[in-house]
């Protein structure tokens, strides 16, 4: 049971990975990009955190709060940029 339960979280990291990745290549505007460079530091921090999870160790509690304040801030000033950028 353990097996196919770490087969379908990898699975589904990395179709939402692949799809994040698709709509930072894809994206027609600035901030579909950045809803996507978003997404994918979401994933990367729920990757992150499944692993401490299934190993049983907090080691990789300070590099989850650098991956979440990291995607929190650059989400914010690459909003504020694209906002002040416009006519």
């Amino acid at each position: 049971m353990t097996v196919f339960l770490a087969i379908a979280l990898t699975s589904l990291l990395s179709v939402t990975a692949l799809l994040a990745l698709a709509r930072l290549y894809r994206g027609p505007s600035l901030l579909d990009r950045v809803v996507a460079a978003d997404m994918l530091l979401a994933t990367m921090v729920g990757a992150v955190g499944a692993e401490a999870a299934v190993n049983r160790h907090a080691t990789t509690l300070p590099v989850l709060v650098v991956l979440a304040l990291l995607g929190f801030v650059g989400s914010v000033s690459l909003v504020r940029f694209a906002v002040r950028d416009r006519p």
